[in-house]
Protein backbone atom coordinates (compact mmCIF):
# COMPACT_ATOMS: atom_id res chain seq x y z
CA UNK A 1 0.00 0.00 0.00
CA UNK A 2 1.10 3.38 -0.70
CA UNK A 3 2.75 6.17 1.44
CA UNK A 4 0.50 8.85 2.42
CA UNK A 5 0.79 12.74 1.72
CA UNK A 6 4.36 14.03 3.61
CA UNK A 7 5.05 16.31 0.85
CA UNK A 8 2.91 19.06 0.60
CA UNK A 9 4.08 19.97 3.65
CA UNK A 10 7.90 19.90 2.42
CA UNK A 11 9.31 22.91 4.09
CA UNK A 12 6.03 24.83 4.25
CA UNK A 13 4.15 26.67 7.14
CA UNK A 14 2.08 29.52 8.20
CA UNK A 15 3.62 32.53 9.22
CA UNK A 16 2.67 33.98 12.03
CA UNK A 17 2.80 33.53 16.32
CA UNK A 18 2.21 29.96 17.68
CA UNK A 19 -1.39 29.09 18.71
CA UNK A 20 -1.64 27.88 21.81
CA UNK A 21 -3.27 24.27 21.66
CA UNK A 22 -3.82 21.67 24.46
CA UNK A 23 -1.98 18.35 23.49
CA UNK A 24 -4.32 16.17 21.30
CA UNK A 25 -4.62 19.99 19.14
CA UNK A 26 -0.87 19.58 19.11
CA UNK A 27 -0.79 16.51 17.74
CA UNK A 28 -3.31 16.82 15.39
CA UNK A 29 -1.72 19.83 14.43
CA UNK A 30 1.58 18.03 13.96
CA UNK A 31 0.30 15.06 11.55
CA UNK A 32 -1.77 17.13 9.88
CA UNK A 33 -4.61 14.44 9.05
CA UNK A 34 -6.97 16.85 6.70
CA UNK A 35 -4.64 16.65 4.03
CA UNK A 36 -5.60 12.93 4.01
CA UNK A 37 -8.31 13.97 1.64
CA UNK A 38 -5.19 14.71 -1.20
CA UNK A 39 -4.63 10.73 -1.30
CA UNK A 40 -7.85 8.64 0.53
CA UNK A 41 -10.77 9.59 -2.35
CA UNK A 42 -7.66 8.24 -5.23
CA UNK A 43 -7.31 4.64 -2.55
CA UNK A 44 -10.88 4.64 -2.16
CA UNK A 45 -11.36 5.10 -6.05
CA UNK A 46 -9.15 2.19 -7.43
CA UNK A 47 -10.85 0.37 -4.70
CA UNK A 48 -14.44 1.23 -6.32
CA UNK A 49 -12.96 0.38 -9.69
CA UNK A 50 -11.26 -2.87 -9.14
CA UNK A 51 -14.52 -4.50 -7.36
CA UNK A 52 -16.85 -2.76 -10.19
CA UNK A 53 -18.63 -1.09 -7.10
CA UNK A 54 -18.52 -1.87 -3.34
CA UNK A 55 -15.61 -4.06 -2.73
CA UNK A 56 -16.84 -5.36 1.08
CA UNK A 57 -16.41 -3.40 4.77
CA UNK A 58 -13.49 -5.76 5.25
CA UNK A 59 -11.31 -4.95 2.62
CA UNK A 60 -12.93 -0.85 2.85
CA UNK A 61 -11.62 -0.70 6.76
CA UNK A 62 -7.91 -2.39 5.68
CA UNK A 63 -7.47 0.12 2.93
CA UNK A 64 -8.26 2.89 5.26
CA UNK A 65 -6.36 1.78 8.01
CA UNK A 66 -3.48 1.34 5.99
CA UNK A 67 -3.94 5.08 3.83
CA UNK A 68 -4.39 6.63 7.82
CA UNK A 69 -1.03 4.45 8.80
CA UNK A 70 1.27 5.68 5.43
CA UNK A 71 -0.49 8.95 6.40
CA UNK A 72 0.90 9.50 9.37
CA UNK A 73 3.64 7.71 8.88
CA UNK A 74 5.01 9.80 6.33
CA UNK A 75 3.99 13.42 8.15
CA UNK A 76 5.67 12.52 11.39
CA UNK A 77 8.83 10.96 9.25
CA UNK A 78 9.08 14.41 7.05
CA UNK A 79 8.71 16.76 10.28
CA UNK A 80 11.16 15.04 12.10
CA UNK A 81 13.62 14.49 9.23
CA UNK A 82 13.23 18.07 8.60
CA UNK A 83 13.37 19.53 12.24
CA UNK A 84 16.44 21.51 11.23
CA UNK A 85 15.35 23.07 8.17
CA UNK A 86 12.24 24.21 9.34
CA UNK A 87 13.77 25.65 12.92
CA UNK A 88 15.91 27.98 10.14
CA UNK A 89 12.68 28.79 8.11
CA UNK A 90 11.15 31.75 9.23
CA UNK A 91 7.40 30.21 7.57
CA UNK A 92 8.39 27.11 9.27
CA UNK A 93 9.82 28.02 12.81
CA UNK A 94 6.34 27.73 14.64
CA UNK A 95 5.63 23.75 13.95
CA UNK A 96 5.58 21.46 16.51
CA UNK A 97 9.05 20.33 16.65
CA UNK A 98 10.91 23.52 16.25
CA UNK A 99 9.02 25.53 18.92
CA UNK A 100 9.54 22.82 21.16
CA UNK A 101 5.78 22.24 21.62
CA UNK A 102 6.40 18.42 20.51
CA UNK A 103 9.86 16.32 21.19
CA UNK A 104 11.32 14.25 17.71
CA UNK A 105 11.28 11.52 20.00
CA UNK A 106 7.25 11.45 19.81
CA UNK A 107 7.50 12.41 15.95
CA UNK A 108 9.63 8.87 15.88
CA UNK A 109 7.11 7.33 17.81
CA UNK A 110 4.39 8.31 15.97
CA UNK A 111 5.91 6.95 12.84
CA UNK A 112 6.87 3.30 14.13
CA UNK A 113 3.01 3.45 15.01
CA UNK A 114 1.99 4.79 11.68
CA UNK A 115 4.04 2.61 9.52
CA UNK A 116 2.98 -1.02 12.07
CA UNK A 117 -0.67 0.26 11.31
CA UNK A 118 0.63 0.04 7.17
CA UNK A 119 2.05 -2.58 7.57
CA UNK A 120 -1.05 -4.77 9.61
CA UNK A 121 -3.53 -3.75 7.24
CA UNK A 122 -1.25 -4.12 3.73
CA UNK A 123 -0.41 -7.97 5.08
CA UNK A 124 -4.06 -8.83 5.58
CA UNK A 125 -5.37 -7.75 2.08
CA UNK A 126 -3.28 -9.70 -0.55
CA UNK A 127 -0.35 -11.51 -1.50
CA UNK A 128 0.84 -8.43 -3.45
CA UNK A 129 0.23 -6.00 -1.08
CA UNK A 130 2.91 -8.17 1.51
CA UNK A 131 5.05 -7.75 -1.01
CA UNK A 132 4.77 -3.76 -2.04
CA UNK A 133 5.14 -2.99 1.35
CA UNK A 134 8.94 -3.06 1.73
CA UNK A 135 9.00 -0.67 -1.47
CA UNK A 136 6.14 1.35 -0.51
CA UNK A 137 8.04 2.18 3.15
CA UNK A 138 11.30 2.71 1.35
CA UNK A 139 9.79 5.49 -0.93
CA UNK A 140 7.84 6.85 2.24
CA UNK A 141 10.61 7.34 4.40
CA UNK A 142 13.29 8.92 2.00
CA UNK A 143 10.82 11.37 0.40
CA UNK A 144 12.40 14.09 2.48
CA UNK A 145 16.38 13.43 1.96
CA UNK A 146 15.30 14.00 -1.58
CA UNK A 147 15.09 17.59 -1.24
CA UNK A 148 18.81 17.62 -0.28
CA UNK A 149 20.47 16.33 -3.61
CA UNK A 150 17.25 16.65 -6.20
CA UNK A 151 15.39 19.68 -7.80
CA UNK A 152 12.93 16.24 -8.77
CA UNK A 153 11.61 15.75 -4.98
CA UNK A 154 8.33 17.08 -6.20
CA UNK A 155 8.06 14.27 -8.50
CA UNK A 156 9.00 11.54 -5.89
CA UNK A 157 6.70 13.03 -4.21
CA UNK A 158 4.03 12.49 -6.69
CA UNK A 159 5.21 8.86 -7.43
CA UNK A 160 5.16 8.15 -3.74
CA UNK A 161 1.31 9.98 -3.05
CA UNK A 162 0.22 8.24 -6.62
CA UNK A 163 0.30 4.50 -5.69
CA UNK A 164 -2.50 5.31 -3.50
CA UNK A 165 -5.20 4.68 -6.51
CA UNK A 166 -3.17 1.89 -7.22
CA UNK A 167 -3.01 0.45 -3.82
CA UNK A 168 -7.00 0.93 -3.53
CA UNK A 169 -7.00 -1.35 -7.11
CA UNK A 170 -4.72 -3.94 -5.61
CA UNK A 171 -6.37 -4.18 -2.48
CA UNK A 172 -9.30 -5.57 -4.54
CA UNK A 173 -7.13 -7.20 -7.29
CA UNK A 174 -3.91 -8.45 -5.73
CA UNK A 175 -2.86 -7.43 -9.37
CA UNK A 176 -2.13 -4.57 -11.62
CA UNK A 177 -4.12 -3.53 -14.61
CA UNK A 178 -4.13 -0.41 -16.85
CA UNK A 179 -6.79 1.79 -14.96
CA UNK A 180 -4.58 1.14 -11.85
CA UNK A 181 -1.42 2.52 -13.67
CA UNK A 182 -3.64 5.31 -15.59
CA UNK A 183 -4.82 6.30 -11.80
CA UNK A 184 -1.13 6.53 -10.43
CA UNK A 185 -0.13 8.34 -13.30
CA UNK A 186 -3.06 10.46 -13.30
CA UNK A 187 -2.60 11.42 -9.13
CA UNK A 188 1.24 11.69 -9.59
CA UNK A 189 1.32 14.70 -11.80
CA UNK A 190 -1.07 16.29 -10.38
CA UNK A 191 0.57 16.24 -6.82
CA UNK A 192 3.91 16.97 -7.85
CA UNK A 193 2.33 19.97 -9.78
CA UNK A 194 1.04 21.51 -6.73
CA UNK A 195 4.09 20.49 -4.65
CA UNK A 196 5.75 22.87 -7.21
CA UNK A 197 3.43 25.72 -6.92
CA UNK A 198 3.77 25.71 -3.65
CA UNK A 199 7.57 25.45 -3.25
CA UNK A 200 7.62 28.72 -5.03
CA UNK A 201 6.73 30.11 -1.19
CA UNK A 202 9.94 28.88 0.00
CA UNK A 203 12.09 29.60 -3.50
CA UNK A 204 14.69 32.26 -1.51
CA UNK A 205 14.83 30.22 1.62
CA UNK A 206 15.68 27.11 -0.59
CA UNK A 207 18.20 28.91 -2.61
CA UNK A 208 19.93 30.20 0.69
CA UNK A 209 20.28 26.94 2.22
CA UNK A 210 20.63 24.69 -0.48
CA UNK A 211 17.25 23.03 -0.12
CA UNK A 212 16.66 21.71 -3.95
CA UNK A 213 13.55 22.62 -5.57
CA UNK A 214 12.01 23.22 -8.72
CA UNK A 215 11.62 26.68 -7.97
CA UNK A 216 15.23 27.26 -6.56
CA UNK A 217 16.50 25.27 -9.50
CA UNK A 218 14.45 27.23 -12.51
CA UNK A 219 12.58 30.07 -10.80
CA UNK A 220 9.15 31.47 -10.58
CA UNK A 221 8.45 31.13 -14.67
CA UNK A 222 9.72 27.47 -14.64
CA UNK A 223 8.04 26.21 -11.93
CA UNK A 224 4.85 27.20 -13.06
CA UNK A 225 5.80 25.79 -16.86
CA UNK A 226 6.15 22.73 -14.62
CA UNK A 227 3.44 23.21 -12.68
CA UNK A 228 1.47 23.37 -16.03
CA UNK A 229 2.84 20.44 -17.78
CA UNK A 230 2.36 18.13 -15.12
CA UNK A 231 -1.50 19.04 -14.67
CA UNK A 232 -1.78 18.42 -18.03
CA UNK A 233 -0.37 15.01 -17.52
CA UNK A 234 -2.76 14.11 -14.89
CA UNK A 235 -5.44 15.45 -16.92
CA UNK A 236 -4.55 12.95 -19.65
CA UNK A 237 -4.24 10.19 -17.50
CA UNK A 238 -7.51 10.93 -16.14
CA UNK A 239 -9.21 11.33 -19.69
CA UNK A 240 -7.95 7.77 -21.13
CA UNK A 241 -8.92 5.73 -17.78
CA UNK A 242 -12.68 4.83 -19.40
CA UNK A 243 -11.00 3.41 -22.30
CA UNK A 244 -10.51 0.67 -19.65
CA UNK A 245 -13.38 0.81 -17.17
CA UNK A 246 -17.17 1.13 -17.88
CA UNK A 247 -17.24 4.83 -16.03
CA UNK A 248 -20.68 6.42 -16.98
CA UNK A 249 -20.84 10.42 -17.40
CA UNK A 250 -20.63 11.80 -13.93
CA UNK A 251 -16.46 11.10 -14.51
CA UNK A 252 -16.48 13.12 -17.47
CA UNK A 253 -18.34 15.78 -15.48
CA UNK A 254 -15.91 15.13 -12.56
CA UNK A 255 -12.99 15.99 -14.99
CA UNK A 256 -14.34 18.42 -16.53
CA UNK A 257 -14.80 20.21 -13.47
CA UNK A 258 -11.22 19.14 -12.27
CA UNK A 259 -9.68 20.58 -15.79
CA UNK A 260 -11.98 23.99 -14.32
CA UNK A 261 -10.05 24.06 -10.98
CA UNK A 262 -6.47 23.29 -12.20
CA UNK A 263 -6.91 25.91 -14.78
CA UNK A 264 -8.13 28.84 -12.25
CA UNK A 265 -5.12 27.80 -10.14
CA UNK A 266 -3.09 28.39 -12.95
CA UNK A 267 -4.37 31.73 -13.92
CA UNK A 268 -4.64 32.87 -10.55
CA UNK A 269 -1.00 32.31 -10.12
CA UNK A 270 -0.24 34.71 -13.36
CA UNK A 271 0.21 37.00 -10.14
CA UNK A 272 2.00 35.35 -7.77
CA UNK A 273 0.92 36.60 -4.74
CA UNK A 274 1.33 34.57 -1.62
CA UNK A 275 -2.31 34.71 -1.19
CA UNK A 276 -2.74 33.59 -5.07
CA UNK A 277 -0.52 30.62 -4.20
CA UNK A 278 -2.14 29.87 -0.80
CA UNK A 279 -5.64 29.59 -2.66
CA UNK A 280 -4.09 27.74 -5.68
CA UNK A 281 -2.85 25.13 -2.92
CA UNK A 282 -6.17 24.57 -0.95
CA UNK A 283 -7.91 24.69 -3.93
CA UNK A 284 -6.33 21.09 -4.54
CA UNK A 285 -7.96 19.65 -1.20
CA UNK A 286 -11.41 19.17 -3.30
CA UNK A 287 -9.85 18.00 -6.12
CA UNK A 288 -9.90 14.42 -4.90
CA UNK A 289 -13.27 14.27 -3.70
CA UNK A 290 -14.30 15.28 -6.57
CA UNK A 291 -12.97 12.51 -8.79
CA UNK A 292 -13.97 10.27 -6.17
CA UNK A 293 -17.70 11.26 -6.89
CA UNK A 294 -16.99 11.00 -10.02
CA UNK A 295 -16.07 7.46 -10.28
CA UNK A 296 -18.64 6.70 -7.39
CA UNK A 297 -21.55 7.87 -9.55
CA UNK A 298 -19.88 7.12 -12.94
CA UNK A 299 -19.83 3.35 -12.42
CA UNK A 300 -23.51 3.76 -10.73
CA UNK A 301 -24.60 5.26 -14.74
CA UNK A 302 -22.88 2.66 -16.46
CA UNK A 303 -24.19 -0.36 -14.49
Amino acid sequence: MPPGNAGSERARGSIGPVNARGPLGTFLSFIKFEHTLFALPFAYGGMLIAADGWPGWRTFLLVTLAMVGARTAAMAANRVIDARIDTLNPRTKGREIPSGRLSGAVGWWTTLAGLALLLVAGALLNRLTLLLLPVAVLFLVLYPYTKRFTWACHLWLGVTIGAAAAGGYIAVTGAFAPAAWLLWLGVGAWVAGFDVVYGILDLEFDRAHGVHSIPARFGVAGALAWAFALHLLALAAFTLVPMFVDLGWPYWASVAVTAAVLGWQHLSLRRRQVGDVLAAFNANLVIGSLMLAGIVFGLWAAA
